[in-house]
């Protein structure tokens, strides 16, 4: 058994330091919520200018839903075109070739939705002005997306009376304006002093210690990692995500990272207990993320500490190592792969299909719960929102009163939508994993036989 006292105090000054740090976040992005004007508004007014755009026009929830779907749409073919050209395009020192037209898109679809997932290795296919001008750029926009949905969310919990739930353009402009890439320039630069390159460079050749020649991928890390980890991106600049040194070099880099992946979607908390005039309505909400989400890194901290019984079996004693960094060890790995999945992020420090049958069921857990735990940007706090109507209601017919939240009344209508919201993703993935399990071309694309094969 490998548990130590520090690996405890790990999670505990985490969790400590997430609890400090959500009220100043939730009153940042309350400013943002509420469009009171904040340093910089002439250049927000200049943004409005330029695009012709109203802010305080208010948008119904149907127009709210449209201009979403139709930023998102356009996002993806702009992004799609871009990859296919990539080879001609400039700032691309290592020659990188056009993406062929299945995985561009799919990159296309998985930066624009926060999803992120990357079936390429970055340094060896996506050029310099592909990882800043597409990917980064999709890292802000679809962090900014997210939160703007929560605005209109919690705007329809906090008004009793509207027309509209504000204007997604203006939301979206200054959430990244004021919120995200100050941020992200400030944690750039905190990540460059800390070891992660900057560069437009491609490449440098290195001399190792036998004498051979050794080429190692460079580029623009940093600008990309901080936006990777505060919007809850992870799409990583190098195929081994975070596990990789240049993306997170340290234990103090590990630390950073993983305490800005919770930050915004512990603040999102805070907003809503304000902008719904009752804020233990939001620490009730943040307490309940907070609990599942320390019970679940403990849980993993123990079972990785715990080891391989087949391996002690055999006289090999200690934790399971396997797939994990040696600069991190357990306790920062498992920490890290608890938070990840709570937020649905994608960043990883270490290989979860190498952790315990126990270990690596808590990340899994995680992620079948529909990234409510904190979650992604925006999307942690109104999936969380759709488990507190349900409960609502069914305590609701338990005691023989009219179902209310917030003021609310919770009836049939919302109901059925809030289950058909929990119920279609898992028809959808069971559905999916169910053809992929029999289909030549799912089979076909398994890295291990078995349940992990999944």
């Amino acid at each position: 058994m490998l548990m130590t006292f520090n690996g405890w105090l790990l999670i505990a000054v985490y969790a400590a330091l997430l609890i400090v740090m959500t009220r100043p976040m939730g009153a940042c992005l309350y400013a943002l919520y509420d469009g009171r004007a904040l340093p910089g508004a002439a250049i927000e007014r200049g943004f409005y200018r330029i695009a012709g755009l109203d802010p305080a026009e208010e948008m119904s929830w149907r127009r709210y839903a449209v201009h979403v779907l139709l930023f998102s749409f356009v996002g993806v073919v702009l992004t799609y075109a871009f990859l296919r050209f990539q080879g001609g395009l400039p700032l691309n020192p290592s020659g990188m070739r056009a993406l062929d037209p299945h995985l561009a898109m799919n990159t296309a679809i998985s930066f624009v939705t926060n999803t992120n997932w990357q079936s390429y290795a970055g340094e060896s296919t996506i050029s310099n002005l592909s990882q800043m001008a597409v990917l980064t750029v999709h890292n802000f926009l679809s962090a900014a997306t997210g939160i703007a949905v929560a605005f209109a969310v919690v705007r329809g919990f906090a008004r009793r009376e509207a027309s509209g739930l504000g204007n997604f353009l203006a939301d979206l402009t200054r959430v990244t304006l004021y919120l995200l890439l100050p941020v992200s320039i400030i944690y750039a630069l905190v990540l460059v002093a800390g070891g992660v390159p900057q560069t437009f460079a491609g490449s440098v050749v290195a001399t190792t210690l036998e004498g051979g020649q050794q080429t190692i991928s460079l580029g623009p890390v940093a600008s990309q990692e901080a936006i990777k980890m505060f919007g809850t991106n992870g799409g990583g600049f190098f195929n081994a995500n975070s596990a990789h040194p240049f993306e997170n070099p340290s234990a103090w880099t590990n630390f950073i990272q993983m305490l800005s992946i919770f930050v915004i979607g512990a603040g999102l908390t805070h907003l809503f207990g304000r902008a719904v005039g009752d804020r233990r309505q939001g620490w009730a909400i943040f307490a309940a993320m907070l609990i599942l989400f320390v019970a679940g890194a403990g849980l993993t901290y123990w079972a990785e500490s715990a080891g391989n019984p087949n391996l002690h079996a055999l006289g090999i004693v200690g934790g399971n190592m396997e797939g994990k960094e040696i600069r991190f060890g357990i306790a920062a790995s498992t920490l890290f792969a608890t938070i990840t999945t709570d937020a649905s992020c994608g960043a990883v420090n270490a290989m979860h299909d190498s952790f315990t049958a126990l270990g690596g069921m808590i990340p899994l857990f995680n992620i079948q719960l529909g990234e409510i735990i904190f979650g992604g940007v925006g999307s942690g706090l109104y999936g969380f929102l759709i488990y507190c109507l349900l409960a609502v209601f069914v305590a609701g017919l338990m005691v023989g009163r009219t179902p209310e939240y917030v003021g609310k009344k919770i009836e049939g209508r919302e109901v059925k939508l809030a289950v058909l919201a929990i119920a279609v993703p898992p028809l959808l993935i069971l559905g999916l994993t169910g053809l992929a399990s029999v289909l030549p071309e799912g089979l076909a694309g398994r890295a291990n036989q078995g349940p992990h094969g999944f």
